[in-house]
């Protein structure tokens, strides 16, 4: 699947005041499929990547929750 705009991701870790937050290339959908088809294989981990390349692999335990915002392409240019 081709997708070129970006989806900011927020996960919120168990017992933990703080939160990862990044943005990611991949769909909405293929990012909720990751975590949902990990989360009902019971795997230790989900792995996602952001738009740099990083890769962040979350034990699924500790997993508070997911959001994941809209996907929009990025506009450049200015506004006049």
């Amino acid at each position: 699947m081709s997708y070129s705009g970006h989806v900011d991701i927020r996960i919120g870790i168990a017992n933990s005041p703080r939160e990862i937050s990044f943005e990611s290339s991949q769909a909405a959908a293929d990012v909720e499929k990751a975590v949902s088809e990990a989360l009902t294989a019971d795997a230790k981990f989900v792995r996602l990547v952001d738009t740099k390349g990083t890769v962040y692999v979350v034990p699924t335990a500790t997993l508070a929750y997911l959001e994941i915002g809209s996907e929009e392409s990025r506009r450049v240019g200015f506004v006049a």
